[in-house]
């Protein structure tokens, strides 16, 4: 054997586990330092004197205050406090990073324990406005009617920006090979539009990279790579370069890309539901840098086009779902009507067809096979249902290449190719069987995949890359038209229908009648309980309505009245099975009930609370006492008077409901306490564990109702409700929150970043606050401290071209207390005039030492008052 022989096997998994984010390189149009959590360098590419004349084992360990100005480490740690972990990179273009006036683009990003600065010499032809040209470029996007349309457009504008020889978007099958679907392409260059490549050209681990950071830029495929010094960290462990902007590529790669010719190649991710759909991917057949800027420029563009794509194919999908909705509706609806066994299903096989495509149907039930289009032979069937028997029960089986799983069935390849299985019980197995004919195909790729050599290439043991990617043409035999997602969807959703209308006639009917029997025992029991209890109220109501009556016919109306109450309260129960229903219902059905011909009188105002079933019969009887009550004697008496009736979930969480009545005969206290004021005065309390304060004031009969929190819930508007609508002249509204040293004061908030300004605003209003003032300069400040009242200042050091020291005199002469934000690191030299118990904040800054800060600034306020 010789020296050059593989000693393991050599296969496409040997690309698949090639640790490409691991490489320990770097392109050479930038440099990186490598950071810890505290600012020290950890690591620096070996091209760094090139920049800042000091060698690499001089920069090691060294803090970065010492390397980088001051104003360039603020804007590191500035763009460090919007990023998110794992969420790319935040970049900063045309920086002095060096304070040398050579201006750079910079990204920065987090690498577990490591901050990465990446920079590049920033392109001197600085004429085009980023934001103008996507705009442009998305503009021309959306007038595209057709996916096609888009396609083509993305890929001309691509080429035109960048300059690229070549630009295709490369879209992905569910097998991973890739089809371009378009191509914009110099004169004198050979088309790829057409071609497909195998699913080995991109490498697992690539395909994730390509996820995690959308673009990617390979400016030379024969400059000399930078190496990352050192290689590994004291804990023995690379660098991970996943989100490098300057990552070095796989030699593996850069072989492939030299056997295409190419010099310089550009991707842009298209990332649709977290799963990799496509790929713009450029080519130049010379070397070819594009800036920073440009290539994030494109990066939106590229997940603009996503989103975009995204929208047109979700839209397909939900026409294509709507129309199988209808059909699986009609079809249901037959089988409903019936009710059929599994024998009568095969009458309903062109309605099957209809809503599943196919050129042949069976339904494969007790052993035998019934058929109709065309179909594998009768023979065929006990073995491809043992074959199906082996997959899950409980999930359609659908396959376009039924022979390559199942080698038996290229004995019937040429009727059915394709198939849907159906399961429809589970002892013994039926099913419902699609099949689709074979299509003979061929399919276009470039190059021959499977031609690649099994030998030492240059870069180890392995399959070589091809060199050749002439269009080659491959016949495809086997497989079927493809069954689209809305035909699964439609195939499932006929599996849990088909399963619902024969349940009687497989074994789960036993289980079923189990189940009820129980479900029978639990009702009966329930029920004697809630009839006792009913029992009990009403004889309660006939003795406590006894006292309140005149005569026997007005005995008969209050118990009557009241009894109807429990009644339509038990319908709302039992219409919604015993589930929540909203208090505007419970209030409506009462005032529709006893006074229908009055009902526009009562105005009811409220988010959407629903009241816990438990409370139903409670709530019922206090409104239709007072709604009664209205009609004999309040504003509902006469034809002028009118009852607004509002509820919100106040400060407290609990659902406070006003019953205001207006317009209506003078009122007076009465002179007796019947049942019905009982019912209303001690309801509440007794039964729910809430509140209740009435006022009978002259004009119009006043309420108060609270209901805890353990008997009602609110949806997302009642959530958004104001509770200040509620305020009580009775009793001051009180506000809780977690931080009760911060509750009801006023902030300024002093910082030039719209985003951090947004996030500590939104912090300290979340944390008790009453009302926050943002400032982005120290002009809009002072203004701020000339017109309102600060309890509390927060301050950012930098604001770009000024520092906020200037407004420690104010807020000193005001004796507002402070505290700082600064992105210089450990150390803030502050003037005289600063109190010296004041605490300076490092960014990047967690909530909780903001809060803890500005309460410790606030309490100085506090003692000093």
């Amino acid at each position: 054997m010789s020296d050059n022989t593989p000693s393991f096997p050599v296969d496409l998994s040997n690309c698949d586990r090639e640790p490409i984010h691991l490489l320990g390189q770097i392109q050479g149009f930038g440099f990186l330092i490598a950071a810890s959590m505290d600012w020290l360098v950890q690591h620096v590419s070996a091209n760094v004197a090139d920049y800042l004349g000091r060698a690499p084992d001089d920069l090691l360990g060294e803090p970065l205050s010492g390397i980088l100005p001051r104003a360039s480490l603020h804007a590191i740690r500035g763009r460090l406090q919007v990023l998110a972990p794992n969420d790319g990179s935040e970049r900063i273009f045309g920086l002095d990073l060096l304070g040398n006036g050579r201006l750079f683009d910079v990204a920065i990003h987090i690498s577990g324990n490591s901050i990465v600065i990446e920079a590049e010499p920033a392109s001197e032809d600085r004429a085009v406005n980023p934001g103008t040209l996507v705009k442009s470029m998305i503009g021309r996007i959306q007038r595209c009617e057709t996916l096609d349309q888009i396609y083509n457009e993305s890929v001309r504008q691509l080429r035109a920006v960048t300059g690229f020889d070549r630009a295709m978007l490369y879209r992905f099958a569910d097998s991973g090979s890739g089809n371009v679907v378009a191509e914009s392409v110099g004169r004198g260059f050979e088309p790829f539009l057409g071609l497909n490549y195998p699913a080995s050209d991109i490498p697992r681990q690539a395909r994730t990279l390509y996820i995690r950071n959308q673009i990617r830029i390979i400016a030379d495929v024969d400059a000399e790579t930078v190496p990352v010094v050192p290689a590994i960290n004291p804990e023995g462990e690379p660098l991970d370069l996943s989100l490098s902007l300057l990552r070095a590529v796989s030699p593996i790669h850069i072989e492939y890309l030299k056997n295409m010719g190419v010099s310089a190649s550009f991707s842009i991710s298209i990332v649709i539901d977290g799963k990799l759909w496509g790929l713009f991917a450029l080519h130049n057949y010379s070397a070819r840098h594009v800036p920073m800027e440009i290539r994030s420029t494109t990066e939106l563009f590229g997940q603009v086009v996503s989103l975009v794509i995204e929208g047109r194919l979700a839209k397909e999908l939900r026409q294509a779902e709507e129309i199988a909705r209808d059909l699986h509706d009609k079809v249901v609806g037959r089988l409903i009507s019936t009710t059929p066994s599994i024998d009568e299903l095969f009458d309903f096989a062109h309605d099957f067809r209809e809503l599943i495509p196919c050129d042949g149907f069976a339904i494969w039930a007790d052993g035998t096979a019934r058929t109709v289009g065309t179909c594998p032979f009768p023979d065929d069937f006990p073995a491809l249902a043992r074959f199906l028997n082996r997959a899950a029960a409980s999930k359609v089986y659908a396959s376009d290449e039924l022979a390559a799983v199942y080698p038996k069935a290229n004995d019937f390849a040429d009727r059915a190719a394709g198939l849907i299985a159906i399961p429809i019980s589970r002892t013994p197995r039926d099913y419902l069987m699609f099949f689709r004919k074979e299509i003979v195909q061929s399919v276009t790729w470039a190059g021959n995949p499977e031609k690649k050599d099994a030998v030492y290439g240059p870069n180890g043991p392995r399959l070589t890359p091809r060199k050749s990617f002439e269009a080659w043409q491959e016949t495809v035999r086997g497989k079927s038209r493809s069954w689209g997602p809305s035909e699964l969807k439609a195939a499932e959703a006929l599996r849990v229908s088909i399963l619902e209308v024969l349940l009687r006639f497989n074994e789960e009917n036993e289980r079923q009648r189990t189940l009820a029997t129980q479900r029978q025992e639990l009702l009966i029991a329930e029920l004697n309980h809630r009839v006792r209890n009913i029992l009990s109220l009403m004889r309660a109501l006939v003795v406590q309505s006894r006292a309140g009556a005149r005569s026997v016919e007005d005995f008969s109306a209050i118990i009557g009245g009241r009894i109807q109450a429990l009644a339509r309260a038990h319908d709302q129960i039992t219409d919604d099975s015993y589930s929540a229903q909203s208090l505007r219902s419970i209030v409506q059905t009462e005032v529709e009930a006893y006074i229908g011909h009055k009902a526009s009188r009562v105005a009811l105002n409220g988010p959407e609370v629903m009241v816990d079933a438990k409370a139903f019969s409670t709530l019922a009887l206090v409104f239709h006492e007072m709604v009664t009550n209205s009609a004999k004697y309040g504003a509902l008496s006469d034809s002028l008077g009118s009852v607004s009736v509002d509820w919100a979930v106040d400060a407290n969480d609990c659902c406070e409901i006003r019953w205001q009545e207006r317009d209506g005969p003078p009122v007076a206290p009465p002179t007796r306490r019947g049942f019905g004021s009982t019912i209303i005065e001690r309801s509440i309390p007794h039964d729910l564990g809430g509140k209740v304060e009435i006022d009978y004031r002259l004009a119009g009969l006043k309420a108060r109702f609270t209901l805890p929190p353990t008997v009602f819930h609110i949806t997302a508007e009642a959530a958004q409700a104001d509770a200040s609508n509620l305020s009580n002249p009775m009793e001051p509204a009180r506000v809780s929150n977690g931080n009760s040293s911060l509750n009801g004061l006023t902030a300024l908030v002093v910082e030039d970043n719209m985003i951090i300004s947004l996030d500590a605003e939104q912090l300290l209003l979340d944390n008790g606050l009453s009302k926050v003032f943002s400032a982005m300069s120290v002009a809009d400040a002072k203004e701020i401290l000339e017109a309102e009242s600060v309890d509390v200042a927060l301050l950012d050091v930098n604001l770009g071209n000024e520092t906020s020291f200037s407004l420690i005199g104010p807020l000193n002469s005001k004796g507002v207390p402070y505290v700082f934000v600064t992105g210089y690191g450990e150390k803030l030299d502050l003037p005289d005039e600063a109190d010296a118990r004041v605490e300076a904040i490092k960014k990047p800054f967690a909530p909780d030492q903001v809060l803890a800060a500005v309460s410790r600034a606030a309490a100085r306020r506090e003692n000093r008052a």
